[in-house]
């Protein structure tokens, strides 16, 4: 892909790297000198020290072949402006870091994907990994629901039996499912029936509907992994 992205801060380093690494063509927009030249120095793309909220700016990036732009500024403003500037270039998929929450909905009347304050998102994934250290990696899905990755522990309530037995002996509520098993030897992922058996050391991708409450990770053997 041909991508804009726009900002080389904290979000837009990590953004930069995975972006060029990929294999995609990346541009760069970064009004900080510094952050420019630092930029230019370590990854295979094109920088630009300017504006983005200049159209003729936009327009020496390549903004008319550009695939995607992706900002992340710290400055909602901005964002706004470079996204509705984007859209006047047609360009196909725009995505946004939102910062305050309360700007959520002006980003959504402009129909911007995006990605909300991601601060926030690092201190509550952060907690998590010490309130809930069983959870290997984990996504919210509305208020409640979570869908989330947990290994099986070796005499766990669910080591050895299958998902019927499990469903039979009340393991496993009616919104609990397990999508997907990981299991050393198989490849790719196992995708679970009725009579596929759980095995202890099996690192299982869950959606749950009431999260990844004690209750449920108990069964996978976690009974250490409750909020403390």
């Amino acid at each position: 892909m041909y991508i804009v992205i726009v900002g080389a801060g904290d979000i837009g380093m990590p953004l930069i790297d995975i972006a060029t690494r990929s294999g995609n063509e990346v541009v760069v927009l970064e009004n900080d000198p510094e952050r420019a030249d630092r930029v230019a120095g370590v990854y295979d793309c094109l920088v630009l020290n300017d504006d983005a909220t200049d159209n003729e700016a936009l327009r020496d990036a390549g903004i008319d072949n550009a695939d995607a732009l992706i900002s992340t500024t710290d400055r909602d403003p901005t964002n706004i402006m470079v996204c509705l500037l984007a859209q006047e270039h047609e360009v196909p998929n725009i995505v946004s870091v939102v910062h305050d929450p309360e700007h959520m909905s002006v980003f959504r009347q402009i129909g911007v994907n995006t990605m909300e304050n991601p601060q926030e998102l690092i201190a509550e994934y952060l907690y998590r990994a010490v309130a809930r250290p069983a959870i290997v990696d984990y996504m919210r899905i509305g208020e409640q629901a979570e869908v989330f990755e947990i290994r099986v522990t070796e005499g766990a309530p669910i080591d050895g039996k299958t998902l019927i037995e499990a469903a039979d002996e009340d393991l496993l509520d009616e919104d609990v499912l397990i999508v997907a098993i990981e299991r050393e030897g198989e490849d790719p992922p196992i995708t679970p029936r009725g009579n596929t058996r759980i095995e202890a050391d099996d690192l299982l991708t869950v959606y749950s509907g009431f999260g990844a409450e004690p209750r449920l990770t108990d069964v996978f053997g976690h009974e250490e992994d409750r909020e403390r």
